[in-house]
């Protein structure tokens, strides 16, 4: 259960005469429905103002005296209730009216006395609160019997749907704090802390919100409106006040918990959110530290296959193939980030590929119309190029960019430049096609498992280096000499093809809890 679903469990069961037991000495809902009558009538022998746009046809006799009220007929009535409890409709526990128009003119004067206007916004669940963008207008503008007054309740007037039937309690008086014009404020007619936090929560339940939002109009696209008159037609179950006391102590009773509860709750959804994702990550960083899988001795080491690329390179070089590359900087001890298995090399990427290069550095033209396929950052994802989307580009555009970068089957292309800087993956496409410059190429000897390094660029090793080079630059991108430099572990073929099959095992796994 849900803290939502716990908290309108509880508001329902207080609503229903089921959170604590009746007492008969604790008099009946219909003799305190006479006491607020009697306030009524107060008021309106004061000349109170009449808000209430739904009393008017349902009563009948002098201006100064309000009749007795008339029956809610069962059809209406939603569940049972305690015989000691009585039906009532909205109007004949508060009235209501709309808060402050203002126009914008108005925010522009700036004076000693200033109001704070709430709006929609402030209005959370069973509470409101003031925000640093609130409204702010002068006092020569708003009206001493608009100021917010204890136990008064606010509910939004015009609202998204999810926040049709919000409502807070107002809990002292207020000389410089007003409610907007797209919000309600429902005035209880017997003026008792108790029975204003007894309306709270009665009208916070699921069951009145739910009335709420079946007497609303639609306005525009997002908004919706809450019939005020309809509003004063629904209907609510009023218990004696001695017992909404008790009721009203349970409710405070349980809430801290139900807060405590929902703090928990949230721990535990937000872990079952990351989940996923962190054993996602834990499982590169086992691979990658030589733990996902065990060693074996016959299956070398991985100087030794360090010393077998260097041999291969060598070939290419002198067969015109590759062209020699720089010697690059040893590896310093700074640069290892966690210990490694005996048998297994640190090495930098450079050290191991063919070739590191990316596409073409122009926007080439006829990106609509050609032979050949035009594959960008867009195009990369981490199971291979897809062609969603797809543009093309001429022979003769393509012969100038496959000259400098020619991607093929089994290749490894990285996104290096844009929002989605990082994503790697292995080439998948056995037709040619032409790189944007935001991508890089990545040609590993036959003696490196392609997927291997796949998953060691998208580990976290590679992530943080990433992101430690551009802290603070603002800028979302990583260069080929940082590729060709970036240290990675290398192991024995042989194991570089058990821990992808091992990854391949498990990641999907991962996948399917989220």
């Amino acid at each position: 259960m849900t803290p939502q679903e716990l908290k309108a469990s509880i508001l329902q069961l207080a609503i229903q005469g089921k959170l604590v037991e009746q007492r008969p000495e604790e008099g009946s809902g219909g003799e305190l429905l006479e006491r607020i009558f009697a306030a009524k009538n107060v008021k309106y022998a004061k000349g109170a103002k009449k808000n209430s746009r739904a009393e008017t046809p349902r009563r009948r006799g002098k201006a100064d005296s309000l009749p007795l009220r008339e029956e809610i007929p069962d059809s209406e009535k939603p569940f049972d209730i305690p015989e000691s409890w009585v039906w009532v409709r909205v109007e004949d526990c508060m009235s209501n009216r709309t808060g402050l128009a203002y126009n914008k003119g108005n925010l522009d004067i700036h004076a000693k006395n200033m109001v704070r206007v709430l709006r929609g916004g402030n209005i959370n669940d069973m509470s409101y609160s003031t925000k640093p963008d609130d409204v702010m207008i002068s006092s020569e503008f708003v009206k001493e019997d608009l100021f917010l007054r204890r136990n008064m309740i606010i509910t939004p007037a015009v609202t998204s749907l999810d926040h049709v039937g919000k409502m807070g309690r107002i809990e002292r008086d207020y000389a410089d704090m007003v409610v907007g014009g797209f919000v309600l404020m429902l005035i209880p007619h017997l003026n008792n802390d108790v029975f204003s936090k007894y309306l709270l929560y009665a009208c916070s339940s699921k069951y009145f919100r739910d009335c709420c939002r079946g007497i609303v109009n639609k306005s525009g696209q997002a908004f919706y409106n809450l019939s005020r008159g309809k509003m004063m037609e629904l209907i609510l179950p009023l218990p004696p006040l001695a017992e909404q006391k008790r009721i009203v102590a349970k409710i405070e009773e349980l809430l801290p918990y139900i807060d405590r509860y929902e703090k928990a709750w949230s721990k535990l959804e937000d872990f079952n959110k990351r989940f996923p994702v962190d054993m996602q990550k834990s499982l590169l960083q086992m691979a990658i530290q030589g733990k996902l899988v065990d060693q074996r001795p016959e299956e070398g080491t991985g100087e030794e296959l360090y010393r077998q690329i260097q041999t291969e390179k060598q070939r290419l070089v002198k067969s015109g193939k590759i062209k020699k590359g720089k010697p690059l900087p040893e590896i310093t001890p700074d640069e290892i980030p966690f210990d490694i298995p005996e048998n297994w090399k640190w090495v930098r990427i450079k050290d191991i590929a063919t070739k590191i290069t990316d596409g073409t550095h122009h926007s080439p033209p006829n990106l609509e119309k050609g032979d050949f396929m035009y594959v960008t950052a867009k195009n990369i994802k981490d199971q291979g190029v897809l062609l969603s989307n797809i543009s093309y580009v001429s022979s003769a555009v393509h012969e100038e960019i496959f000259a400098r970068c020619n991607p093929e089957l089994g290749d490894i292309l990285l996104i290096k430049d844009g929002a989605t800087t990082g994503v790697v993956t292995v080439n998948n496409l056995k037709e040619p096609f032409s790189l944007l410059s935001s991508v890089a190429l990545l040609k590993m000897p036959k003696s490196i498992s392609a997927w291997y390094l796949v998953y060691v660029l998208r580990s976290d090793l590679f992530y943080k280096a990433i992101r430690a080079q551009m802290k603070g630059t603002g800028i979302t991108r990583v260069t080929l000499k940082q590729i060709e430099n970036f240290v990675i572990p290398l192991p024995p073929l042989a194991e570089q093809k058990r821990i992808v099959a091992k990854l391949e095992e498990l990641l999907p796994l991962c996948e399917r809890l989220k």
